[in-house]
């Protein structure tokens, strides 16, 4: 299983009643060039496997992604696991994560011991992508 952390955009849709027009029935529809700003933007952490996205954690505004917070997604993770996929994890789980500053705290390597995760390392400054880039966002 993996992990990988992206900014999400939202946007306040238009409504229906903002987005009426009059116009005559021959007069040929108006563009938009305007474009609109974004409402904010969010820190989603997103687990999966081999089946699918296992968790997905949004954090909250004004807050960065440290050990104690990464840790805690581990630990639901872990929760998660017993729950969806007991049995499936006879051998144990094989973790692969990229080398963010969180992900190599001494406090999240204690965290992934504990709860028996087995780690994978990509290599620092490899000209690869991570393999986890290339999974979760196919379409791009």
């Amino acid at each position: 299983m993996t992990i990988d952390e992206t900014w999400l955009y939202h946007y306040d849709p238009e409504t229906k009643q903002q987005s009426v027009e009059w116009r005559h029935s021959n007069s040929p529809c108006p563009k938009k060039f305007r474009v609109q700003k974004s409402a904010g933007k969010v820190l989603a952490s997103i687990f999966w496997d081999q089946d699918g996205i296992l968790l997905i954690d949004y954090l909250p505004k004004g807050q960065t992604i440290n050990a104690e917070n990464y840790s805690s997604l581990l630990v639901q993770l872990k929760d998660i696991l017993k729950e969806k996929c007991w049995g499936k994890f006879t051998k144990g789980v094989l973790f692969l994560h990229n080398r963010a500053p969180a992900h190599r705290a001494l406090a999240t390597q204690r965290k992934l011991a504990y709860l028996g995760f087995q780690c994978l390392d990509h290599p620092s400054y490899s000209p690869d992508l991570a393999p986890l880039d290339n999974h979760l966002f196919l379409g791009l």
